[in-house]
């Protein structure tokens, strides 16, 4: 391999920091009530979490000169925000035996890990002029 074959990782941007904390956010507020950690702050927790998903997806700028294949698997990044945003919002429903939040946060993860795989694999691929 030559030298010039290894590339420097990409300086990751603000918006991408706050969508990582936004996941772990999310991460957090579903782990507490598995727990059984007593009190209502992780409704919070989740929500703030998935709020800051949704903000730090749709701020993240993307090249416009990208396949369409790779366009959607972004536009699925945002979908994952506003997935856990619907999670939020039956947490706070009236219905206090529906687990709807934890159907969406589990829809939204899969969702996550699918497009977390396929973009590098996708760019990589598109750099390579689709050698992979």
């Amino acid at each position: 391999m030559k030298k010039n074959d290894i590339q420097a990782p990409a300086r990751m941007s603000a918006a991408m920091w706050i969508a990582i904390c936004g996941l772990l956010l999310v991460g957090v507020g579903t782990l507490l009530p598995i727990l059984r950690v007593d009190g209502q702050l992780y409704k919070y927790i989740y929500c703030a979490g998935a709020l800051l998903t949704l903000v730090g997806r749709v701020m993240t700028r993307r090249k416009k000169d990208v396949s369409l294949r790779l366009k959607r698997l972004y536009r699925l990044e945002v979908w994952v925000g506003i997935m856990f945003c619907v999670g939020g919002f039956f947490m706070f429903y009236p219905n206090p035996a529906a687990r709807d939040w934890l159907a969406f946060t589990l829809a939204g993860g899969v969702v996550q890990v699918y497009a977390s795989l396929m973009i590098p694999r996708q760019e990589a691929k598109e750099r390579n002029g689709g050698a992979l």
